[in-house]
C-alpha cells in the first residue's frame, strides 16, 4: 500500500530585515531538509509576510510507521535551527 504522509510547520522568524533575509534562511532549510531527509519541500505560506512562514514537507513510502519516522526527523532538525522558532506543526497522511 502506498502512503503519503504531509508534514505542516508554520515558522516565526527572528532576525532580518527583508524578504531577501527571510527567503535565505527559508531556502536554505528547504534544500538541507530535501538532501537530508529525501522529502519534497516548499514554502507555502505567509509568503509576504517578514517574520512568518510555512512549509510543507511530504513523502511518499510503502510503509507509514517509516514515513511517519522520517517526519519526525524533519521536524526536529527544523526545531533544532536557532535562526527559527516553530509555532504549529503537524503531520497528516493522504
Amino acid at each position: 500500500m502506498v502512503h503519503v504522509g504531509l508534514l505542516r510547520v508554520e515558522v516565526a522568524l527572528g532576525e532580518g530585515n527583508s524578504l531577501k533575509d527571510k527567503r535565505h534562511v527559508i531556502k536554505s532549510t528547504l534544500d538541507t531538509v530535501r538532501d537530508r531527509f529525501n522529502v519534497s519541500a516548499a514554502e507555502v505560506g505567509f509568503l509576504d509576510s517578514l517574520r512568518r512562514a510555512e512549509m510543507a514537507f511530504s513523502i511518499v513510502c510503502n510503509d507509514r510507521a517509516r514515513a511517519n519516522a522520517i517526519l519526525d526527523k524533519v521536524l526536529d532538525h527544523i526545531e533544532r535551527d536557532p535562526r527559527i522558532s516553530v509555532t504549529e506543526a503537524d503531520i497528516e497522511f493522504l
